[in-house]
């Protein structure tokens, strides 16, 4: 039996349009090897790891009438060399080129009468270096999920690991009938999906809050927060289908450094970094800054069960977080944004808000794929900006030899929202990707320079 989309997952497919591609990437650097690395080197390293994950050979078909949520099913005519592309710099291939070209590519919807993924190979880079630009869609991946996927094209040392040998043989692409007949067996086989789902909400909010009363007192903060509109931002745009991508490194041990001699977490401490980052960057746009002045981010969490980050699909949920950007001291920013993430985790606010994601799914489809698009027309009302945080492995990894020297994440836009903020830490650094629209954002540079000049205030104020 085919596999089945989740109502989250296939959220991210009805909340697509085009100014609105539902697409993760990434952008890693590399140092190849003596022998080289080049495109045929990498369509076989694709080739051979497509066996560890068997999604990247299918494609998505929708249900006639959309009685139920669309399958998954084999790509019988799966072309390898159509996912895996190549494209090359021009000198001097600096990193200005490569971010113009990231941009670019970001910008463009997946095929969906494809498996949704491409890969882009880039040549040309000043140093001798590589690239590796990835496009994976938002239905089949997490941020945490998409670490793990991604690296099964790398090893943990130069020479490349075995992996067993496979014969793939598609299944036969089901006809309407069949698609109607497996829907119609899933609603009659599972007529108690909801009560299922409302009982185990109930167990995961007590297990975060240690009370009963977890969830509804998540749900309720929750909707208190969605309801109390989003602070007014030149952040929240009409956006149009072309993007900037702008990039930022920092030192891990910087973040720990200050978590350290402040409290709080390292996540709170990122947070922190980028609030000071976007004051400033208000203040080079001459926008009002005061001391009440706040921005809200919307800060996705993992909510996967401990040892399943292997597997496909999304369990997510969000905080969302007033910056104090109003704020001129560094340390209060910190403090602020402390307090404010222990209430939210002690108040049970992600449960609740995963829990108003999954009660969409028992709506019939077609009626949950208008409520994912009025959701996605009201973010500019809930928040003002995606910062999502993904830690990655702290020990060098290679792909055919080629060690990665860096890895930035590529977070898509949501309808109003002039820019994206992902970061991801990696052998000891942590890297930023800023994804933005390109008439509203042509500063993303400047925003990015920000953040480490914010991350040094920081420092800065460290014992």
């Amino acid at each position: 039996m085919s596999d089945r989309l989740s109502p989250l997952d296939v959220s991210f497919l009805y909340m697509e349009s085009a100014t609105t591609p539902m697409h993760v990437g990434g952008l890693a650097v590399f140092d190849p090897p003596e022998e080289g690395f080049d495109y045929e080197c990498l369509v076989r390293l694709i080739s051979q790891r497509l066996a560890l994950v068997p999604r990247y050979r299918q494609k998505v078909r929708f249900i006639p009438g959309r009685i139920a949520n669309p399958v998954w099913i084999d790509d019988e005519n799966f072309d390898v060399t159509y996912h895996v592309r190549r494209s090359a710099l021009p000198k001097p291939g600096n990193d200005a080129q490569l971010r113009e070209l990231v941009g670019r590519l970001q910008g463009r919807r997946l095929d969906r009468h494809r498996p949704l993924w491409e890969i882009y190979l880039v040549e040309g880079l000043e140093g001798g270096r590589v690239a590796v630009i990835t496009k994976t869609h938002h239905a089949m991946v997490d941020g945490i999920a998409a670490v793990d996927i991604g690296t099964v094209m790398l090893d943990l040392t130069p020479e490349p690991r075995e992996v067993p040998g496979e014969r793939w043989a598609p299944m036969p692409e089901p006809g309407s009938a069949a698609l109607v007949a497996g829907a119609v067996t899933d609603l009659v086989m599972r007529p108690t999906q909801a009560l299922d789902t409302a009982r185990s909400a109930v167990v995961d909010a007590r297990a975060t809050a240690g009370k009963a009363a977890g969830l509804a007192s998540g749900v309720l903060q929750s909707v208190v927060t969605m309801a109390r509109p989003a602070p007014s931002s030149p952040l929240n745009v009409r956006i149009g289908e072309q993007r900037r991508f702008g990039t930022a490194i920092s030192d891990l041990d910087d973040y720990k450094r200050v978590r350290k001699s402040h409290g709080g977490t390292v996540n709170d401490v990122v947070l922190a970094t980028v609030s000071g980052a976007l004051r400033a960057w208000l203040l080079t746009r001459g926008e009002a800054v005061t001391p009440a002045t706040t921005i809200r981010a919307m800060v996705p969490v993992s909510v996967r069960p401990a040892g399943s980050a292997a597997q496909m699909g999304n369990r997510v949920s969000s905080y969302f977080v007033d910056l104090p950007v109003g704020e001129t001291n560094a340390v209060m920013r910190l403090h602020q944004i402390s307090h404010a993430m222990r209430g939210h985790k002690e108040s049970g606010q992600a449960v609740g808000a995963d829990a108003i994601v999954q009660m969409s799914g028992f709506a019939p489809p077609t009626i949950h794929s208008l409520g994912a698009r009025l959701a996605s027309g009201m973010t500019r009302r809930l928040f003002n900006v995606v910062v999502t945080n993904v830690p990655g492995p702290q020990f060098p990894l290679y792909a055919a030899g080629a060690r990665m020297l860096s890895m930035y994440p590529v977070v898509p836009l949501a309808k109003g929202q002039a820019v994206s903020i992902g970061l991801t830490s990696y052998d000891g650094g942590v890297y930023y990707g800023l994804n933005a629209d390109r008439d509203a954002m042509p500063d993303v540079d400047v925003l990015a320079g920000l953040i480490e000049e914010s991350l040094a205030e920081l420092v800065g104020t460290a014992g």
